[in-house]
C-alpha cells in the first residue's frame, strides 16, 4: 500500500516539475525548491519501503511509521491532485476555442485569468506543500533511526505477468468421507430434536475446508432433489436476526421492501415454507447466545415437514451447541488434510499437467512448503496459486524459507501464506485487492463495477499500449488465478469471470490490511456510537441501511473528512436533508455512491469536489443533475439509470472530457446534449434521440470512436431526418459489439420513416457487431443488414407492420434467434432462409446456387443453435411442413437448413399449424418447448402425430 501511494506521489512531483520547467506553470517561490525536496524524500524512502514491509509484520514501531507515511502519502496526493487539475482545466479551455487563428491571444488571455484568479489557489498549494515537507522530514528522521535495508523484497517480481487461466478448485481431496457423513445427517430419518427440524453444525479453524464442504453438499443433486427449497445465508458477525430473515426472504426470491419488523418478516417466511422440507445452509456463525436466534427458530420449526435441516458452518464449537446440535450426532468436527492431500491439492495449481515431466528440484521443493501448510486447504491453495507464476528454485526456496512462518498471531497459519501471496503482487495490485476490504464477507464483487471502483481511486494507470479498463480486467484475473477471489460466475460464451466472491478468511486478511482506512457499518438505530469508533484519518466508508427510511444518516460522518470513498446501500431516512452539508465536508472524495437512496436533488456544491471521478446515483428520484456538476474534469463514471423521473442530463456534460463510462438505462426519456465532447467515453449503455433539433441529435455520437460493448438507441421513431442517422458514423465504432434499436417514438408520429432510418443505420453498422437488437420497427420493409459475419445473436421485437421475416438464413454466425411479437405476420416461408422467393423478378438470392449437384448445397442457419418464437397471433405456416411421405425433408430447397439447431421454443404461436420436414427430422435438436400454441403442441404429446419425429429429443416440455 505504502509504496504503491509513494509511486503515485512520485510521479505527480515528476509531472509538476516537467510542466514548470515548459513554462505551462509557474510555482509560487521557493515552491520549486519544496518540491525537489519532497522528490528527494519520497525517493530516499521508496527505498527502503520493501524491508519496511517485511519488517512491519513483527515491529510495531515499523508499522505505526508506515501509517504515518501513507497518511502524509494520501494528503500529499490530494494537493497534488487539486495543482494538476486546475493546471489541467485550464489548458482544456484553450483546445475548447474553436479558431486557430485566435488561439494565442486567447491561450495568452485565459492563461492571464488563470494566474489572477488562481493566485489564492497556488499560494495556499504552496503552504500545503510546505506542510507536507515538515511531516515528511520527521518520517525521514524515524526512517534513519529504525535502520531499514535497500532491498526489494525477496520473491516479489515488479512486472506484471501474463495472465494465467484460473483453476477453479471446487472439489478438495480427503474431504469425500466428510461429505458422505454430512449426507447422511441431512437424509437421517432420525431426529435429536423434534420431528421437524435438526440442526447439523461443520465445525473448525478457519481455512479448514467448512464452507467448500457446505456447498459440496448443498450443490449435490441428490440435496437438491431431496429438499423442496435450499437457502443459503452468510451470517458472520454481528449475528442479527432481520438481517437473517431477510436474507432467507431473498434467497427465496422474495422483495423485502418496506418490511422492517422482525414478526412480520417471520410471517413470511412461516408462509412460503409451510408444508415443505427445506435446507437452510447458515454459514459463518459467530453467535453462542442461543437466546438471540430462538425466535428465528421457532419460526422456522413452525409448519416445516419432518426431515427439514439447518447446516451451520463455525469456528467454535460452543457456537454449535448454543444451535441445538447434538455434540454425539450433529456435529462433524473438520480435521486436518493429511499431509499427501496438502501436496495434492498445492500441486494441482502449483504445476500446470503440461509442466508435469519439467518440475525437477521444483517437486521437492514443494512438499517441503505443502508441509507448512499444515494440513490447511487454503494455505494450499494461496500457496499454490502463488507458486504457479514462479519457474525458478530461488524463487520457491525464498518461500520455503521466507521469515513470514515465523509470524506468531492467531490464525498465523493462514497469515503466512497469505502475506507471502500478497506481497508477491505489484504494488498497485496490492492496493486493488485490499480496497475489497469495504465490502462485507459473501459480497458478491462484479467484475466491471469493481474496476470502476479502482479506477476512481487511481489504482489503474493507462499506457499508450493498454487502457485502465484492460489493466483492470487483467489485475482481476490475477487476483482470481492468485485465489484471492472465489466461487466464480463465468461468462458462458468466452468463459470469462464476471463475478466472484472472497473467502471469509482472505476477507479478514484484506481488513488487517485496512483496519484503519476502511469501515464497513450496519445501521441499525446505534450508528452514532459506532461510527464514532473509527479512526477520522479513514479513507473509504461503506454504510448499510438494514430498515428502509428508519434510520437517519450518521450526524458524525461528516467529520470523516478524509474520506475517498463513501458508499451508501440502503435508504436512510434524512438523505435528502443530510446531503448538503455532506458534500460540503467531504471535499476529498473520489467515489460517491448512492444508489437507491432515495435522493431527490443534487446540491449544486457538489461542483467544488474537484477530486470526484465515480458518482451513483441509480435508482434515484432526481429529475435533473446541476451543472455544476460539469465542473468535475476528473470525472470517469457516471450512474443515473433507472432514475425514472431523470428528465435531462446537464446542457454543458461535454465538458467532463475525461468521462469513460455514462450509465441512463431505463429511466424513460431522457433530454442529451453536447455528447460531442465526449470522445473519451468508453460505455454508454443509452443514447436518447430527441424529435426536435436543439437536444438528443443521433449525430452526437459522431466523435465517441471509443466506444466499447454495448450501445442501444431509443426513441429512434422521433428521427425526422434521416440522413441525420449518417452523421452519428457508427461505422467508425470498431469496439462496438452489442447495437439495441429500439424505433419506439413519444409524439403522435405524422409520417414514420422507420424503412429510411434502418437503411441508414444498416449502412453504417458497426463493423464488429456480434449481437442485434431491434424492437418496435413500424416499417413495411423487412430491411436487415444481412452482410454482417460476426452477427451471433439476433433480437428481433414489435414489428408492427411487417408480413415476411428478413433473410435471417444468411447470416453465417448467428447462433442464437429470437422472434417475437411480429403480430402480422401469417406464413415464414423459404424467404427467413434466405433463398428467395419464387415469382419475384426472379431474383436469385446470395449465396443460392442454380445447380441442383450436392456440391452446390448452400446452408440456411449455418450455425443456429437456439431458436426462438413468441407472440406470433396470427402466425399459421411454417413453410416446408406436413408434407408426409417417406421422402427425406432435411435437404429442402436444395439447401441444408438448420444442421446445429440445439433449442426450439413457442411461446403463444396459437394458429401455427405445423413445423416444417427439417425442424422435425432434426438429429441435433436436444430441447424443443411449446407454449399457450395448443395446435402444434398437440401434435408433439404421445401418440401425436409429430411425436414419432421428435421422440429422439431428450427434453420436450409442453404448456398449455
Amino acid at each position: 500500500m505504502a509504496e504503491a501511494l509513494v509511486s503515485v506521489v512520485l510521479e505527480q512531483l515528476r509531472s509538476i516539475i516537467i510542466q514548470e520547467v515548459g513554462q505551462e506553470v509557474r510555482l509560487v517561490v521557493d515552491v520549486k525548491n519544496e518540491v525537489e525536496k519532497l522528490t528527494s524524500s519520497f525517493r530516499a524512502i521508496q527505498a527502503v519501503l520493501a524491508n519496511a514491509e517485511e519488517r512491519q509484520l513483527e515491529e510495531g514501531y515499523v508499522k505505526l511509521w508506515l501509517d504515518q507515511l501513507k497518511d502524509v502519502s494520501y494528503d500529499m496526493d490530494d494537493v497534488l491532485d487539486e495543482w494538476g487539475t486546475a493546471i489541467a482545466k485550464s489548458q482544456s479551455k484553450v483546445h475548447e476555442h474553436p479558431s486557430k487563428n485566435k488561439k494565442k491571444v486567447c491561450s495568452f488571455m485565459i492563461f492571464s485569468c488563470f494566474r489572477v484568479r488562481e493566485v489564492g489557489l497556488r499560494r495556499r498549494i504552496a503552504y500545503k506543500i510546505k506542510e507536507l515537507n515538515e511531516r515528511i522530514d520527521v518520517i525521514v528522521i524515524v526512517k534513519n533511526m529504525l535502520d531499514f535495508k535497500s532491498l526489494e523484497a525477496g520473491i516479489k517480481q515488479h512486472e506484471h505477468h501474463e495472465t494465467a487461466s484460473v483453476i477453479d478448485v471446487k472439489d478438495v481431496k480427503g474431504r469425500e468421507n466428510d461429505k458422505d457423513r454430512v449426507m447422511k445427517m441431512l437424509f437421517s430419518t432420525e431426529s435429536s430434536q423434534g420431528p421437524a427440524l435438526r440442526t447439523i453444525s461443520l465445525v473448525g479453524m478457519g481455512g479448514i475446508g467448512k464452507t467448500t464442504l457446505a456447498k459440496l453438499v448443498y450443490n449435490d443433486l441428490k440435496v437438491e432433489n431431496h429438499f423442496d427449497k435450499r437457502i443459503w445465508v452468510c451470517v458472520s458477525d454481528p449475528f442479527d436476526e432481520i438481517t437473517i430473515a431477510k436474507a432467507i426472504l431473498q434467497d427465496l426470491k422474495e422483495s423485502t421492501q418496506n418490511l422492517i419488523k422482525l414478526q412480520t418478516l417471520l410471517e413470511k417466511i412461516q408462509s412460503l415454507i409451510r408444508g415443505k422440507k427445506f435446507l437452510l445452509v447458515l454459514d459463518d456463525l459467530w453467535n453462542e447466545d442461543s437466546t438471540k436466534w430462538e425466535q428465528l427458530k421457532d419460526s422456522l420449526e413452525c409448519g416445516c415437514l419432518p426431515g427439514s435441516r439447518i447446516l451451520a458452518t463455525t469456528r467454535k464449537r460452543n457456537v454449535a451447541t448454543s444451535m441445538g446440535s447434538s455434540p454425539s450426532t450433529d456435529i462433524l468436527e473438520l480435521g486436518l488434510l493429511s499431509t499427501d492431500e496438502c501436496c495434492s491439492l498445492f500441486s494441482k495449481l502449483a504445476f500446470s499437467e503440461n509442466e508435469s515431466r519439467e518440475r525437477g528440484d521444483l517437486d521437492e521443493i514443494g512438499r517441503k512448503i505443502a508441509a507448512k501448510c499444515k494440513g490447511l486447504p487454503l494455505a494450499a491453495k494461496s500457496l499454490g496459486s502463488l507458486l504457479r507464476f514462479k519457474s525458478r528454485i530461488e524463487e520457491w526456496e525464498s518461500v520455503l524459507n521466507s521469515h513470514v512462518w515465523e509470524i506468531e498471531e492467531a490464525e498465523s497459519k493462514i497469515l503466512a501464506p497469505l502475506w507471502l501471496s500478497y506481497y508477491d503482487l505489484p504494488s498497485d495490485m496490492r492496493r486493488c485487492f485490499s480496497y475489497c476490504a469495504v465490502f462485507p464477507k459473501d459480497f458478491t464483487f462484479w467484475r466491471d463495477a469493481l474496476i470502476k471502483l479502482w479506477m476512481a481511486q487511481g489504482f489503474l494507470r493507462e499506457t499508450p499500449n493498454k487502457e485502465m479498463e484492460v489493466a483492470g480486467r487483467q489485475c482481476f484475473e490475477a487476483l482470481a488465478a492468485r485465489s484471492f477471489f472465489q466461487d466464480f460466475e463465468k461468462d458462458e460464451g468466452d468463459g470469462s469471470i464476471y463475478a466472484c466472491k472472497m473467502h471469509d478468511m482472505v476477507h479478514d486478511f484484506a481488513q488487517s490490511l485496512t483496519k484503519n482506512e476502511c469501515f464497513s457499518v450496519d445501521i441499525d438505530g446505534a450508528a452514532e456510537s459506532k461510527i464514532d469508533s473509527f479512526s477520522r484519518d479513514a479513507r473509504h466508508s461503506r454504510l448499510v441501511f438494514r430498515n428502509y427510511d428508519t434510520d437517519p444518516l450518521p450526524s458524525t460522518i461528516h467529520c470523516f473528512k478524509k474520506l475517498r470513498s463513501l458508499i451508501v446501500d440502503g435508504h436512510p431516512s434524512s438523505m435528502n436533508a443530510a446531503l448538503p452539508k455532506l458534500i460540503a465536508n467531504l471535499s476529498c472524495l473520489r467515489t460517491l455512491k448512492l444508489s437507491s437512496c432515495g435522493i431527490e436533488k443534487v446540491p449544486s456544491y457538489i461542483g467544488k469536489l474537484i477530486h470526484l471521478r465515480h458518482v451513483d446515483l441509480c435508482s434515484d428520484k432526481i429529475r435533473e443533475l446541476p451543472e455544476e456538476m460539469c465542473e468535475l474534469y476528473n470525472m470517469l463514471t457516471l450512474n443515473v439509470s433507472f432514475c425514472n423521473k431523470l428528465e435531462r442530463l446537464p446542457d454543458n456534460i461535454g465538458r467532463l472530457v475525461k468521462l469513460r463510462h455514462l450509465s441512463v438505462g431505463y429511466s424513460g426519456f431522457v433530454k442529451m446534449r453536447g455528447f460531442e465532447g465526449l470522445s473519451s467515453l468508453r460505455e454508454l449503455d443509452e443514447f436518447h434521440v430527441s424529435g426536435s433539433g436543439e437536444v438528443s441529435n443521433i449525430g452526437d455520437l459522431r466523435n465517441l470512436n471509443h466506444l466499447q460493448g454495448s450501445l442501444t438507441i431509443r426513441w429512434l421513431g422521433d428521427v425526422k431526418d434521416p440522413d441525420e442517422v449518417k452523421k452519428a458514423e457508427l461505422n467508425n465504432k470498431k469496439h462496438l459489439t452489442h447495437l439495441g434499436l429500439w424505433f419506439g417514438s413519444r409524439t403522435d408520429r405524422e409520417k414514420i420513416n422507420d424503412d429510411e432510418v434502418l437503411e441508414a443505420l444498416e449502412r453504417m453498422t458497426p463493423p464488429n457487431l456480434e449481437s442485434l437488437a431491434i424492437y418496435d420497427y413500424q416499417g413495411v420493409i423487412p430491411v436487415f443488414p444481412c452482410w454482417i459475419n460476426k452477427l451471433r445473436v439476433v433480437r428481433l421485437a414489435d414489428w408492427g407492420k411487417i408480413k415476411n421475416l428478413p433473410p435471417l438464413g444468411k447470416l453465417p454466425s448467428l447462433e442464437d434467434l429470437s422472434v417475437d411479437r411480429m403480430e402480422r405476420v401469417q406464413r415464414v416461408g423459404r424467404e427467413f432462409l434466405g433463398l428467395g422467393v419464387d415469382g419475384e423478378d426472379g431474383d436469385i438470392s446470395i449465396g443460392e446456387k442454380t445447380s441442383s449437384s450436392s456440391s452446390n448445397t448452400i446452408i440456411a442457419f449455418p450455425k443456429l443453435k437456439s431458436l426462438f418464437f413468441g407472440g406470433m397471433g396470427e402466425w399459421e405456416e411454417w413453410e416446408g411442413g406436413g408434407g408426409g411421405g417417406n421422402e427425406d425433408k432435411t435437404n429442402i430447397f436444395n439447401s441444408i437448413i438448420m444442421p446445429s439447431l440445439r433449442s426450439l421454443e413457442f411461446c403463444w404461436c396459437p394458429k401455427l399449424k405445423a413445423l416444417p420436414d427439417y425442424v422435425l427430422q432434426s438429429t441435433t435438436l436436444e430441447q424443443l418447448e411449446i407454449e399457450g400454441s395448443p395446435i402444434i403442441g398437440a401434435q408433439f404429446e404421445a401418440g401425436g402425430k409429430g411425436w414419432p419425429n421428435a421422440s429422439h429429443t431428450p427434453n420436450i416440455k409442453l404448456v398449455e
